[in-house]
């Protein structure tokens, strides 16, 4: 995460949500908004104040009010002010300022977000199965898309973006309802069993269909060559720059943000369905989390249906015993039953590590040494106590490692000082090497892949770069302990200084 200058700033554009006079600017503003979405985007401030004088809690208010109101939200920046100068036939009508007042673009995302606040707990999350269809089909057709004008490129690209994040998003917010605190209480209801099933083939069907069409997709990404991701995203990029926003006139576009912008939105759907060396992918996760959680309904519901049928057998066991002591004549009958009943009649055998002095079969037990087993409690707070260890001192150890550490990287630092030529590193150039050379090079392959600038820091301090292949050339790196085919990189080093 970077934290930048814009992160860091106030956003008072939110304060009339939180101050003395939220009551009156809150409606205020939804109105604004309800009129925003009718296209009537100016209003007067005799328009604001006719449509609140009536409202319960605004009995009271007053033009002057409504207009010192208004002058609050401008000064947030939640409203913009237009002075209306039409009809204006003298200088005293002139200077009384008569504006006409506009949502600004923050107001109308900071309400749209208070909206879908308020409605929360009615609309919640869902799962949509055709989202991952539709992206499916969305990836499938970017190869052919790519060589038309950047008008449809910029369509697709759009559509895929709102359905990738819709599908997350969604996912996101419907599994975190299962890892909630109250999900343990509401599965308790007798209402939980009811729908059970559906819920568990609900998950079942999601998981299916997420499966099916991620393997296609997996596919299609993977064939995907890197020319026609760039020049996919090149048309992407035209496309966004040639929409004209009359509001941001005066803001010159920062291309390269815009360029690396869109390149990590491309980068975050790869590994969502892909993932990378460090991390599964999104759908293996998802695999994951729905059958924990269908194991948990399961578990749940099963421990509701045992609860409900233990106390049924047990209130008629207990009234079965009752009607048994009832029947006995005497108080040494009574005892026996008891005995009998509450007594423990079912022999336990614990297996351990026996070995038996003989092997004669006319040996008694009582002859056998005891063989001691320890029972430990199967409850959920209890922890076994821990041996007490004395601590060890080992920085002479410790001081022996480190020396031994430095001393490989300055012979590995050594070995491939060699294979540096003309301030870079050609994988196809290289002669035959070691193993410990093979596993520097690849890590420092892959970890500047995950880059945006393709850059990294080695051990040292070098900089280095990941230069691509042209057109997709392959090599065979060969090591002493055997091949490697892969991409014939080049290893760039960008300062002077020498490993």
């Amino acid at each position: 995460m970077e934290i930048n200058e814009t992160m860091s700033k106030q956003i008072t554009e939110t304060s009339y949500l939180t101050t003395d006079n939220t009551k009156r600017y809150r409606p205020i503003l939804r109105f604004f908004y309800e009129q925003y979405e009718r296209i009537n985007y100016m209003l007067y401030k005799e328009e604001v104040w006719n449509e609140l004088k009536n409202k319960a809690n605004f009995e009271n208010y007053t033009i002057e009010m409504c207009e010192n109101d208004l002058a609050q939200l401008v000064a947030w920046g939640n409203l913009s002010a237009l002075q209306d100068t039409n009809n204006v036939s003298t200088v005293e009508e002139f200077k009384h300022r008569k504006f006409r007042y506009q949502l600004t673009e923050y107001a109308v995302e900071i309400e749209r977000l208070v909206i879908k606040l308020e409605n929360l707990h009615i609309e919640g999350a869902s799962l949509e199965p055709k989202l991952i269809e539709r992206i499916k089909e969305e990836i499938k057709s970017i190869e052919k898309t790519s060589l038309r004008d950047e008008t449809e490129v910029l369509s697709l690209w759009e559509n895929l973006n709102n359905d990738f994040k819709r599908l997350n998003q969604d996912y996101q917010d419907y599994i975190k309802t299962f890892y909630n605190v109250k999900i343990e209480e509401v599965a308790k209801h007798k209402q939980f069993i009811v729908y059970k099933n559906d819920l568990v083939r609900y998950l079942r069907e999601f998981i299916k269909l997420l499966q099916e069409n991620s393997y296609v997709i997996e596919e299609e990404l993977k064939k995907l060559d890197k020319r026609t991701e760039e020049r996919f995203l090149e048309k992407v990029y035209l496309g966004q720059s040639k929409i004209v926003r009359i509001d941001k006139l005066d803001e010159q576009v920062d291309e390269e943000e815009l360029i690396n912008r869109n390149k990590e939105k491309w980068q975050n759907i790869k590994k969502w369905f892909l993932g990378d060396m460090l991390h599964f992918s999104e759908v293996e996760k998802i695999n994951e989390k729905t059958t924990e959680i269908i194991r948990k309904i399961t578990r749940i519901a099963n421990q509701i249906a045992e609860a409900k049928g233990n106390v049924s057998s047990k209130k008629a066991e207990y009234k079965r015993i009752c009607e048994m002591f009832a029947k006995t004549e005497n108080i040494e009958e009574a005892h026996k039953l008891s005995s009998l009943v509450f007594g423990m009649f079912n022999t336990r055998h614990i297996k351990g590590n026996y070995v038996r002095e003989t092997d004669s079969i006319n040996s008694s037990l009582l002859e056998e040494i005891p063989n001691e087993y320890e029972i430990k409690p199967r409850i959920r707070e209890y922890k076994e106590k821990m041996p007490k260890i004395a601590i060890i001192d080992k920085t002479k150890e410790k001081k022996e490692y480190i020396e031994k550490y430095q001393k490989q990287l300055e012979e590995n630092r050594k070995e491939i000082e060699k294979y540096i030529k003309n301030g870079k590193i050609e994988i196809k150039e290289l002669p035959v090497v070691k193993s410990n050379v093979r596993k520097t090079l690849l890590k420092w392959i892959s970890k500047a892949g995950l880059m945006i600038d393709k850059q990294i820091t080695s051990e040292d301090g070098r900089k280095i770069k990941l230069i691509y292949p042209k057109d997709g050339e392959r090599c065979i790196l060969e090591c002493e302990d055997g091949n490697l085919e892969m991409p014939a990189y080049e290893l760039q080093f960008i300062d002077d200084k020498i490993i």
